[in-house]
């Protein structure tokens, strides 16, 4: 009963921050984008918290596509064997605002090791001050990553988030919206790339559970299901120290348009003392 109550928060919440966020977007008039899982580069599904005011998390995430496009075409290379390397800053504000930093690296046989690109994350929460049933945040990325991985060059996504702790069962849903402005999928414009994340406590230290990442298509009319994308990933993750983070997950695409096989893993190190967040 209490999960079932806890989902239903969830889906209330989410629906009223979801129809906020298209209102920014449409009233914005500005061209939005951005790669299904920031292209492979970053796979996360965000949960409501922002980092500490004071304090700097330090991340990298790590994935390697077993099973993914081959080749090169229109001179964009294929990701299959590509190994993504991606290091994440993220600084806090105040209690409910924080900014992150990402450099995205690729290396692969016979490419060596590239700068990919960067991208900028501000993101606000609804504090806990406020006693909302559910967490709640809203995330922007913008960034640029080079035509040669990306021919969606420069992209900027609005994710917002929505999470709750249920007893031993924590679950995330991130309705993500994104739009190329620059690239061969502007006309598409605004994209509809859901992210879910269900976990279940086994100890204090280790959760395990799934993480899903979609890409459905343009928001006025889903791509042919065969053209979309959906991966689904085993995940584990520890929580040994308030200063460390730990998430390991294997991945596999199931359609044709998704890489098939991913290994990922996310370590992260916090730095410096909390200050009041009151």
């Amino acid at each position: 009963m209490h999960l079932y109550s806890g989902v239903l928060q969830v889906c209330v919440i989410t629906y009223t921050v979801l129809r906020a966020a298209i209102k920014i977007l449409l009233l914005s008039l500005v061209p939005l984008a951005c790669l299904h899982a920031q292209g492979n580069y970053e796979i996360q599904v965000y949960g409501s918290e922002t980092q500490d005011p004071g304090t700097t998390m330090v991340e990298l995430h790590s994935n390697f596509t077993f099973q993914g496009s081959k080749g090169i075409v229109d001179g964009v290379l294929g990701t299959e064997h590509q190994l993504h390397e991606t290091v994440e800053i993220t600084r806090g504000i105040n209690n409910w605002f924080e900014t992150g930093f990402y450099i995205f690296t690729s290396a692969q046989s016979g490419q060596g090791w590239q700068w990919v690109g960067d991208h900028i994350r501000p993101r606000v929460r609804v504090p806990e001050s406020w006693k909302w049933p559910v967490g709640v945040s809203l995330s922007l990325e913008l960034g640029y990553q080079r035509y040669r991985f990306s021919p969606d060059t420069w992209t900027m996504e609005i994710r917002p988030i929505v999470d709750k702790q249920v007893g031993r069962w924590y679950l995330a849903f991130n309705p993500v919206l994104d739009r190329s402005f620059h690239g061969p999928t502007v006309h598409q414009g605004l994209v509809f790339s859901p992210n879910v994340k269900a976990g279940y406590d086994i100890t204090k230290q280790v959760n395990a559970g799934f993480e899903y990442y979609g890409s459905v298509g343009p928001i006025y009319g889903f791509l042919p299901t065969s053209q979309q994308e959906h991966d689904l990933f085993a995940v584990t993750d520890l929580n040994v120290s308030p200063k460390w983070e730990f998430n390991f997950g294997v991945g596999v695409g199931m359609t044709g348009a998704t890489d098939h096989l991913i290994v990922k893993m996310i370590i992260g190190r916090r730095f410096g003392k909390a200050q009041n967040k009151d």
